[in-house]
C-alpha cells in the first residue's frame, strides 16, 4: 500500500481559524465555568488577562515557528530541524498524547452529555455513533470538514453574543452602581492560580500547524491563523467574564462542574438553558472533528519519515487526498472512551501539550538565536527573551499538574525511547542504507558515518519541505 498522492492544498486563512476555533471550542468558557470561577475566586477578568498574556508567547514562537518550516508535523518538525531528530522525536512522542486523546475527550462529553438528554440510550453507543461519523467526515475532505466547523463554530459564536447582550440588557435595567471589575486588591497567587486553570482554554491553536501542507500560502496563512485564533478566543472569553463579574460579584454554585449550566439557566432562563445544551453538543461534535484531523495529520508525516511505519501512515487516499488510514486508526483508539475515565483522558492532553509547548519555545530560541545568531536587540527581544518567558510559563503549568499526570506522561516518555532503539536497530539490521531509515534516525547515525553516507543522510533529512 504505497503513497500514491500527497496532500491538496486547499484551505484558505478563514477556514483554518475555524479548524483551530472547533479545536478550542468557544463554549469551552461554560465548560471550565465553575472550577476557575473557584479558583479564581470570582476574579475571572483578571484571570483571563493573565493567561492570554502568558499563552500569547508560546502562539508567538508557534508562529515563528511555522513560518520557518511550513510543514505539517508541528512541535514535531520544530524540534526536530531546530534542536536535534531525537528531540524531535520524542517530542512528537508526546505531542501524540495531546492529540490522540483529544478525540477521546470529545467522544467521552459526547456520550455523557448526550446520555443526559436522552437517558435511554447509553453512553456507549454514542461513542461508537460519534467515531463512525468522524471518520466518514474527516475521510471525506478536510474542506468538508472545515465547512462543517465552520457552521457550529458560528452557532457557538451567536451562543455567547446572545447571552452577553441578555447580561448586558439586565445590567441596563438594573439599579445601583456597578461593581468594578478590575480589583487592584486582589492577590497576585490567585490571579495566577486560576489563570493556570483558564490557560487550558487556549489549547488548540497550535493544532493549525499540523495542517500547513493543506494550506493555501502556508508560511504566511498559518502564523496568521495562528494570532487570529486566540485574539478571537480571548475576545469570546473575556465578553462574558466581564458581565457576568459585573452581574454576579458574588455568585454561588449548587454544583461546580455543572455551574457553566447554572449560569446560563440564571441568566437566560430555560429556554437559554436548552439551547446551551444543544449548543454544547455542537461544540464537542466539532471538536472531535478538528482533533481527529490534527493527529491523522501528525501521524501521517511521522510515517512519511518512516518514524512510524511509513507504509501504513504515509498513505494518502487517492480520491479524497486525506490520510484515510491514519483517520481509520484514530477512530479505533478513540474507542478507548468506552473504558478510559475522562480525568486520565485529560491527564495525558495537558502532559502532551505543554511538553510541545515548551519546546516550541526552546526551538525558536536554537534555531533564531543560536543558529542564525539573531542578536540585534530586537532579535535577542524577539527570539530569545519571548520564548524563554513563554518556556518558563509553560513550565511553571507543567509542575502544577498532578503527580499522576506527571508519571503518567513520563511512562510514555519511556516507552518512547524504547519504541526509538527498537526501530534504529530494526532498521540497522535489516539494510546498511540511510534510505531505508526514518530521516531523524539516518541524522543521529551518520555522524559517526563516512562522509558520503553523512550527505546522503542528509538529502534525507531534508527530503521534505
Amino acid at each position: 500500500m504505497q503513497e500514491t498522492t500527497k496532500l491538496r492544498q486547499t484551505l484558505t486563512l478563514f477556514q483554518v481559524v475555524f479548524l483551530g476555533l472547533a479545536w478550542m471550542t468557544p463554549m469551552i468558557y461554560f465548560s471550565v465555568y465553575g472550577i476557575a470561577y473557584e479558583t479564581s475566586h470570582g476574579m475571572l477578568t483578571q484571570a483571563y488577562i493573565t493567561a492570554f498574556v502568558a499563552i500569547f508567547f508560546t502562539a508567538y514562537s508557534y508562529g515563528v515557528m511555522s513560518k520557518a518550516h511550513p510543514t505539517s508535523g508541528s512541535a514535531y518538525v520544530y524540534a526536530k530541524k531546530a534542536i536535534h531528530p531525537y528531540v524531535g522525536f520524542l517530542v512528537g512522542w508526546a505531542l501524540l498524547l495531546d492529540y490522540l486523546f483529544s478525540p477521546i475527550i470529545a467522544c467521552l462529553m459526547f456520550g455523557i452529555y448526550i446520555h443526559a438528554q436522552f437517558p435511554a440510550v447509553p453512553p456507549s453507543v454514542c461513542i461508537i455513533a460519534l467515531n463512525i461519523i468522524l471518520a466518514v467526515v474527516n475521510i471525506k475532505g478536510i474542506n468538508f470538514s472545515a465547512h462543517i466547523s465552520k457552521i457550529f463554530v458560528l452557532i457557538q459564536i451567536v451562543f455567547i453574543a446572545v447571552f452577553c447582550t441578555v447580561l448586558v440588557i439586565q445590567l441596563w435595567d438594573s439599579s445601583g452602581p456597578m461593581p468594578s471589575v478590575l480589583q487592584t486588591d486582589v492577590p497576585l497567587p490567585v490571579i495566577l492560580t486560576g489563570a493556570s486553570i483558564i490557560c487550558f482554554s487556549f489549547l488548540g491553536f497550535d493544532s493549525v500547524t499540523t495542517m500547513a501542507e493543506e494550506t493555501i500560502n502556508a508560511k504566511k496563512n498559518i502564523p496568521r491563523a495562528i494570532m487570529i485564533i486566540i485574539l478571537v478566543a480571548i475576545a469570546l472569553y473575556m465578553g462574558p467574564s466581564v458581565l457576568t463579574q459585573m452581574a454576579f460579584p458574588g455568585m454561588t454554585f449548587t454544583d461546580v462542574d455543572s455551574a457553566g449550566f447554572e449560569l446560563v439557566k440564571l441568566v437566560g432562563g430555560t429556554a437559554l438553558s436548552s439551547v446551551f445544551i444543544t449548543v454544547l453538543i455542537m461544540a464537542i461534535f466539532t471538536q472531535g472533528l478538528s482533533s481527529t484531523t490534527t493527529v491523522s495529520r501528525l501521524l501521517y508525516v511521522m510515517g512519511r519519515e518512516s518514524i512510524l511505519p511509513k507504509r501504513i501512515f504515509s498513505y494518502v487516499h487517492p480520491k479524497y487526498k486525506t490520510p484515510a488510514l491514519n483517520i481509520i486508526l484514530v477512530s479505533a483508539v478513540s474507542l478507548l472512551a468506552l473504558v478510559i475515565s475522562l480525568d486520565m483522558a485529560v491527564k495525558f492532553v495537558n502532559f502532551g501539550a505543554l511538553t510541545g509547548f515548551i519546546f516550541v519555545n526552546l526551538s525558536v530560541i536554537a534555531e533564531k538565536y543560536i543558529r542564525e545568531k539573531r542578536r540585534s536587540f530586537n532579535g535577542t527581544l524577539m527570539y530569545l527573551v519571548f520564548p524563554l518567558v513563554g518556556a518558563a510559563f509553560i513550565g511553571w503549568l507543567l509542575s502544577l499538574l498532578d503527580s499522576n499526570a506527571l508519571t503518567i506522561g513520563m511512562i510514555w516518555v519511556g516507552l518512547g525511547v524504547v519504541y526509538y532503539a527498537y526501530r534504529s536497530h530494526r532498521l540497522r539490521a535489516g539494510a546498511d542504507r540511510p534510505e531505508a531509515a526514518p530521516s531523524g534516525l539516518v541524522s543521529m547515525q551518520s555522524r559517526n558515518a563516512r562522509p558520503q553516507r553523512e550527505a546522503e543522510a542528509a538529502l534525507s533529512v531534508n527530503k521534505y519541505p
